[in-house]
Order: C-alpha cells, then structure tokens, then sequence
C-alpha cells in the first residue's frame, strides 16, 4: 500500500514539474524550481523527485530559459559583432583560444551572471570566461 501511494505520488511530481522546470533558467533555476513544485504536489519526496527532474530538464534547456533565447539572439544580431572563425567543430564543451576572440557582458536582464558571449562562424555562444569553453550555443 506505502510503495502505490509513494509510485503515485513521484509520478505525480514528475508530471507537474516537467513542464514548470523546462521555462526555469538552466540547471540551477530547474532545480529550484522543480523542487518547490514538487513538494507542493507531493510532499517532501516529490520536492526530492521534482529537484532531480527540474535540474535534468533545465540543464536540456540550457543557461539561457527557452523563452528568453530568440529575445536574446536579436539582441546580439543588433549589435552587429565581428564573427571569429574557428577551424574545430564548434559544440558545447568545444574550447575556443584566449587570443583573437573578443568576448561580451550579457545584459543583466537575461539573468545569465557568470558566462559572456561571443560570435563564432556567425553562430552566438555562451562561454566560460575562465576556460574559454563553449556553455550553450543560442540558436
């Protein structure tokens, strides 16, 4: 009778937290998200559920909300900022070199604190400033 109730109830937490978790910022917003909806729905074990959920769905939706990707894609089209032109396979965890990229504060607004982002083959992308490496490319 406890495991039903327990099935149900994560089951519950799962299916309101993916849809809430996948408009939060990233994995950190997803967790947090996905845990204060999870334990409304379920109680301290969906809040454990929905934290787990929240963070894997917000890591596929990246550092920048779903919502919030087009807006900032113009923002950056509008600036017109030279392209670097990078030979390797441009993807997330690709590491761009230190010299000859020139990389961008994002606005405040797009809550996005500790990454900049740069141009590369015409393409937008977040990128760690300590390492260099690719976070999210902003389609």
């Amino acid at each position: 009778m406890k495991r039903s109730v327990l099935a149900a109830a994560l089951l519950a937490a799962t299916v309101l937290v993916i849809p809430a978790a996948a408009t939060a910022q990233g994995v950190p917003g997803g967790i947090e998200r996905g845990s204060r909806e999870g334990e409304r729905a379920a109680g301290p074990v969906g809040a454990i559920v929905g934290g787990a959920v929240g963070g894997v769905v917000g890591g596929v939706a990246g550092v920048l909300g779903v919502d919030q990707r087009p807006r900032f894609h113009s923002y950056v089209v509008e600036r017109h900022h030279p392209s670097y032109t990078y030979r390797g396979d441009l993807r997330v965890g690709a590491d761009l070199p230190e010299d000859g990229v020139t990389y961008y504060d994002v606005p405040p607004e797009y809550g996005v604190r500790d990454y900049r982002y740069t141009v590369v083959n015409g393409r937008t992308v977040l990128v760690d400033p300590r390492t260099h490496r690719i976070v999210e490319i902003v389609e």
